[in-house]
């Protein structure tokens, strides 16, 4: 008795097409598919002539195969979209997996006697097969997603704001690590260059602790500034702050350091020449 082959499969699901459509199309909004009526129509209809055609050139032990690669390409747009659209994994890979009952039943059908089980067991494979690579798709377009927000998150929690002429000031919020460190410097170096700004205040009020590694990325964003004409004062130095400075023995040079950023803010108007005065005094 010969086996079961993927040639056959394919066959099947050319000649019964149809029918096989319309009943994935029904488990799929039991499923409770994302996607609209339409477009669901319009993705299941593809993806079956694409899975019909890979079989047909004998393509049944490896999805990752040359003769897969359109429906891989179908399976990473869908993947990549759902995750975009906020779609669970599981969600996802129901798009192959509701395949099996309509399949499995035609089967049941078409396939007489002990090659039954052999027509089932590489259909599985198949769907297995697909339904798994829609999960690492997905994954991997959560994974892009989560790291576009947070450089995102990075880039709105850095912003760099012009007091006055030739004043610039950077409130930090949150914990300064390294990722963070290079998008600040970038984001001050950046407005210097296009403000012509000559001094720049770091406020560092809304950072909770301040440790070595703190300390030495301050260090890092100031001499940054200096080698292209700004000069920085860190403004928000708490006392607890101010006391594990010291504690720690970090050494913060030539930086002016400030209690507020209004005291910061005096200091940097005074390297301008300015003065804030009530409004009407001599």
């Amino acid at each position: 008795m010969s086996p079961f082959t993927p040639r056959e499969l394919s066959t099947i699901l050319q000649t019964h097409q149809t029918d096989i459509l319309a009943d994935w199309l029904v488990r799929q909004s039991e499923a409770g598919a994302p996607q609209q009526s339409g477009e669901l129509r319009q993705v299941s209809a593809q993806f079956l002539r694409l899975v019909t055609d890979a079989l047909k050139d004998g393509a049944g032990d490896s999805v990752h195969a040359p003769a897969w690669t359109d429906v891989r390409e179908l399976l990473e747009d869908l993947s990549r979209s759902r995750a975009r659209e906020g779609h669970t994994p599981a969600q996802t890979a129901t798009f192959v997996f509701s395949l099996k009952r309509p399949l499995f039943d035609r089967l049941q059908r078409e396939v007489n006697g002990d090659r039954l089980s052999g027509a089932v067991w590489l259909t599985t494979q198949v769907l297995d097969a697909l339904g798994l690579y829609t999960v690492e798709v997905h994954q991997k377009g959560r994974e892009e997603v989560i790291a576009r927000q947070q450089t995102e998150l990075l880039e709105l929690s850095t912003p760099v704001v012009q007091l006055w002429d030739g004043v610039l000031a950077l409130p930090l919020i949150g914990t300064l690590d390294s990722n963070r460190t290079q998008v600040v410097m970038e984001n001050l170096l950046n407005r210097i260059v296009e403000t012509g700004s000559r001094t720049a205040i770091i406020d560092i009020t809304g950072v909770p602790t301040v440790d070595t590694l703190v300390a030495q990325h301050l260090l890092k964003t100031v001499a940054a500034a200096r080698l292209m004409g700004a000069d920085c004062i860190i403004s928000g130095i708490r006392p607890q702050i101010a006391q594990t400075i010291v504690h720690l023995g970090v050494e913060l040079g030539t930086v002016i350091t400030k209690a507020t950023l209004a005291d910061a803010f005096k200091v940097a108007l005074g390297r301008h020449h300015l003065v804030v005065a009530p409004s009407g005094a001599a």
